[in-house]
């Protein structure tokens, strides 16, 4: 980054991807605000890392789902560090189901969750970035909304929609400078990678041409170049980082 006054928002922020991508943007120069929904050792241990790096680290416990939750994270990133600058809709979750077992609750909790989270804080974050005419967000999607997996009928919707979302939202924005990226990750190491069998593990392993998984440092290195005023002609984009598996 470029200054001593950018300022990020991370949903999802204090967990995997989403806090690595909160470390790399402090590296980079920014202030950063995170969300959560309810592990607080680790939303703690994340401030402290980003204060750690020198910079200055907002939490706030929030739903993604939640319009008026989304714009309180908003109004307090922007009144504790300062105007929003860069937004990382990052928020996600899985409930996996094959169809016939995959219940209304499951598909309402994914897309709200990983969908209309994303339209929440964009369209919070969207009038102060018009009026500063200059602006960095950068959905998170997934190669299930490219390939699509059995059982994540739900989530490869809602990541896909989240594709059409960025693109859309990049030709409504352009004008005002501000670009919209998304960043679609396949295997990464963590949380969810964890929830597969071994055996499960293995076969992604395989389907991989670089033959191994990635780290969620990488996909945090791809955004950071997203949010950085070095990217300011790149919009409307998906990059996808899967070490060929999507080739």
């Amino acid at each position: 980054m470029s200054s001593d006054r950018e300022v990020a928002i991370v949903t999802g922020g204090t967990r995997g991807i989403g806090r690595a991508i909160a470390r790399e943007l402090a590296h980079s120069g920014c202030d950063v605000a995170l969300t959560f929904r309810s592990d607080e050792a680790h939303a703690d241990a994340a401030r402290r890392e980003i204060e750690t790096i020198g910079r200055r680290a907002l939490v706030v416990r929030s739903d993604a789902a939640d319009a008026v939750q989304a714009a309180a994270v908003v109004t307090a990133a922007r009144d504790t560090l300062g105007a929003v600058r860069v937004l990382v809709n990052n928020a996600g979750i899985l409930r996996d189901r094959v169809l016939y077992s995959m219940s209304e609750e499951d598909w309402d909790s994914v897309v709200d969750t990983n969908l209309k989270g994303a339209f929440n804080f964009c369209r919070a974050a969207a009038a102060s970035m018009m009026k500063q005419e200059y602006g960095r967000i950068i959905n998170v999607t997934s190669v299930s909304a490219l390939r699509g997996l059995p059982g994540q009928a739900n989530y490869a919707a809602a990541k896909a929609g989240l594709i059409g979302f960025t693109r859309s939202l990049a030709r409504e924005l352009g004008r005002f400078q501000i670009t919209v990226n998304a960043v679609a990750p396949g295997y990464i190491q963590g949380d969810m990678l964890q929830t597969l069998s071994a055996r499960s593990r293995q076969e992604a392993l395989e389907q991989i041409p670089c033959r191994r998984f990635g780290s969620a440092e990488e996909v945090a290195r791809l955004v950071a170049f997203l949010a950085s005023p070095k990217s300011g002609y790149i919009s409307g984009q998906v990059f996808v980082i899967d070490g060929g598996l999507t080739a």
